[in-house]
């Protein structure tokens, strides 16, 4: 399993319009970062979780040629409005892409991309075919078998996903205890960790240093950063070796 880092910053991404602080000035090209999303290239397949504003910008910097589908976590706009994209693959594949999520973020894509679903449809616009998921089954994509596992979002309800040995989470607050079951034994784990203050529905810094030092995966990457955690470099050197800050286009192999 192969998994690249398409973006780990959060909704306004890095560096944010109009701000000169000095994580948005920095020229560390770790501290340039576009909305959250990771592409897995498992078996030769390749999977999205997540296509938010700067879909197509992340494609094509990282030469992805093939898609064989796509994951939503939940329905907020910096996770799915780069969906319209994914019409070159509709082309050269010639075929519909897959999309996973659950019946309330599917209802939120109906709405805001109603000119995919139309009885009558433009020609060239998106084609999907939906597959409705939930927290409490696991299911496959391409024979690849997910595990969901639901997080808080301040109220909303989000989902992270298992694959294996990786766990992939953003947008948490809180985990409730059946969903940490799921987590337990995993060896590559990916935690939201926006800024070092109090925020109402993402973990801090610190909290997301407590939830790996409960789960105690061998490494963890956090992901979904705001410019006001803080830069690249200094919130590395303060970090345990096992903890690493995720950055744009950074690659993991996992066996």
């Amino acid at each position: 399993m192969k998994i690249t880092f398409l973006g780990t910053g959060t909704s306004q991404g890095v560096p944010v319009i109009g701000c000169d602080c000095p994580v948005c000035s920095s020229l560390d090209f770790r501290d340039k970062r576009l909305r959250s999303a990771i592409h897995l290239d498992i078996n030769g397949k390749s999977i999205v979780i997540d296509t938010g504003p700067d879909f197509r910008t992340q494609m094509l910097r990282e030469k992805i040629n093939t898609l064989d589908a796509v994951i939503f976590t939940h329905e907020h706009k910096d996770h799915t409005a780069g969906l319209d994209d994914i019409r070159p693959y509709n082309f050269m594949q010639k075929k519909n892409m897959p999309v996973f999520a659950t019946k309330k973020v599917l209802s939120q894509i109906k709405r805001e991309f109603s000119y995919i679903f139309e009885e009558v449809k433009y020609p060239g616009v998106p084609k999907v075919m939906t597959h409705e998921i939930s927290k409490t089954t696991a299911f496959e994509v391409e024979g690849i078998p997910f595990t969901p596992i639901e997080v808080m979002h301040y109220r909303l309800p989000v989902l992270g996903f298992r694959i294996g040995d990786f766990t992939y989470i953003t947008d948490a607050k809180t985990i409730a205890k059946e969903e940490m079951e799921k987590i337990k034994g995993t060896k590559y784990l990916v935690l939201n960790a926006l800024q070092t203050t109090h925020h109402i529905s993402h973990f801090t810094l610190q909290e997301a240093i407590d939830m790996v030092n409960f789960i105690q995966p061998e490494k963890a990457y956090f992901t979904h950063i705001s410019h006001k955690l803080g830069s690249h470099a200094e919130v590395e050197a303060i970090l345990p070796e096992h903890i690493r800050l995720a950055y744009d286009g950074l690659k993991l192999d996992i066996a």
